[in-house]
């Protein structure tokens, strides 16, 4: 029987501090109720619930969330800074085609938030706390039914309840400057492309790169780690943002082969496993400025399409192992040795997101396009290089607004010390069929319906050539075939509490 470690003094002092500042700020909210309260300080829900008609205001189906304002509770927390949300992602995915065995799985994710302005709580200007739990449920799906390294989709992980966010920020010169301290998931800010968001595979999100050669994957969902983030607006158009986080947010991710166990419940608050850099700059194109709702007009009709491009890098400072070599220069596969280490690790990548197309300046329907490129040094990653590219259309049909069409494509290619142990194993085995990987694409199609402001379905169809980059068949005991390329179909839901 599976035994536990009892809850180390740091993770309950952790626990008890998060749970004051709440506790604290509920008791305000309970305490103190001021009766004139100026909408513009009301939170962002709140304001779209009160800009509706009294019809629509009050009817479940056309507010922004499921409980709307809870009987007023909402409002009345907002009022002091505190904020509430629920959210439930539910998919099912299904092999009907190719890799390693057909079926389907069911995965769930519900996230809950707890933000605190200290302003709006009566403390001091410019601060905000922010704790997030999640809890995942069902069954990975990508691991057991199709073997690829770009799995199929963005929320599966084991199954658990775990703390995901706890940080602190503080604004240092207005809007210009601000400071993020605590334990934070970097694909909520770094790498992001706001159009490849939309699609259900994994790497639409945190990328194959950082995904497969960082230590856990690195500190993004389902973990997290400590660290700091800095950010500064240099004009309208031109932010910096840089971090130093915990290189490994499981303390050691060798220790067990599902890294995810290793911090199971998000309290581990690893310092361990180096340092990682990573810092990103971003252009913005035809954006709002600061303060504003709209884009700036040109003096001849449509405003300017929007545009965001970004350029980043990360840099691991510790000893990472090579993937074909052992310390004394020979094949791992042949001599069992501990691999040759490395000093650091580092990647450098680039992300664009554009509008192209926009029929007239009020209308709904954009054609947006993306793509982000990745790279990174192939002795010592799984992955040396990702891509992925796609394009969106908003409001395709008269009448559908909110809803999104979209094809999308990732790349992903081995690194060449991975390859090269490939082909030490075969030889090792004596067998010289022994597939070696190379490289694998996922092609994904989906469809976003908007039924309600708070109730969303989405249709997805994937597929995978080249599964596993050309990975040997864990269902052929020859170890000479592949596994087939595959098709997977999909249905997902997301509801707003």
């Amino acid at each position: 029987m599976k035994r536990y470690a009892p809850p180390h003094p740091r993770r309950l002092l952790a626990c008890a501090v998060a749970a004051g500042l709440l506790l604290t700020g509920l008791a305000r909210a309970a305490d103190s109720v001021d009766a004139d309260v100026n909408p513009a300080d009301l939170p962002e829900a709140d304001q779209t619930i009160k800009a509706k008609p009294d019809n629509q205001w009050t009817g479940w189906w056309n507010r922004s969330t499921l409980l709307g304002d809870i009987g007023g509770l909402r409002s009345a927390l907002g009022r002091h800074g505190v904020t509430l949300g629920l959210t439930e992602s539910s998919e099912y995915l299904r092999n009907v085609s190719g890799g390693i065995q057909y079926g389907g799985a069911y995965q769930g994710l519900s996230t809950l938030t707890l933000g605190l302005d200290t302003q709006r709580a009566g403390w001091w200007d410019g601060g905000s706390f922010n704790v997030s739990v999640l809890d995942i449920h069902g069954k990975p799906f990508s691991a057991d039914h199709v073997g690829s390294i770009q799995s199929a989709s963005g929320i599966e992980a084991d199954r658990t309840t775990r703390l995901w966010e706890a940080w602190f920020q503080q604004q240092l010169n207005g809007e210009r400057l601000d400071l993020k301290i605590g334990q934070q998931s970097l694909d909520q800010e770094f790498m992001a492309s706001q159009y490849g968001g939309a699609f259900i595979g994994t790497m639409f999100g945190w990328p194959a790169v950082p995904s497969a050669d960082l230590p856990a994957g690195g500190p993004a969902y389902p973990l997290s780690g400590l660290g700091v983030r800095l950010r500064g607006k240099i004009g309208d158009s031109i932010t910096l943002l840089g971090g130093v986080f915990a290189g490994d947010p499981t303390r050691d991710a060798t220790q067990n082969p599902d890294s995810q166990q290793l911090n199971k419940h998000g309290t581990t608050f690893s310092t361990h496993g180096g340092t990682l850099f990573i810092g990103e700059l971003q252009y913005g194109r035809n954006l709002p400025s600061n303060g504003a709702l709209e884009s700036p007009r040109p003096l001849n009709g449509i405003g300017g399409l929007p545009g965001t491009y970004k350029l980043g890098f990360w840099y691991l400072n510790h000893k990472t192992a090579d993937t074909r070599w052992d310390a004394n220069g020979q094949p791992m596969a042949i001599t069992g040795a501990d691999p040759m280490l490395h000093n650091g690790n580092y990647s450098v990548y680039a992300v664009a997101d554009q509008t192209v197309w926009r029929p007239a300046e009020d209308s709904s329907r954009t054609l947006n396009v993306f793509t982000r490129l990745m790279g990174a040094p192939g002795d010592r990653n799984l992955v040396s290089f990702s891509a992925n590219a796609g394009v969106t259309l908003t409001a395709p049909f008269a009448g559908r607004d909110n809803d999104t069409v979209g094809l999308a494509f990732g790349y992903v290619k081995v690194g060449n010390h991975a390859a090269g142990n490939d082909i030490d194993t075969g030889v090792a085995n004596g067998n010289p069929l022994y597939p070696v990987r190379g490289n694998e694409t996922q092609v994904e199609a989906t469809y976003i319906y908007q039924l309600t402001p708070w109730w969303q379905w989405q249709a997805d169809v994937q597929y995978v050539r080249n599964v596993g980059a050309g990975a040997v068949s864990p269902n052929d005991p020859s170890q000479t075939q592949r596994i087939p390329n595959n098709w997977v179909v999909g249905l997902k839901t997301n509801i707003t509490f």
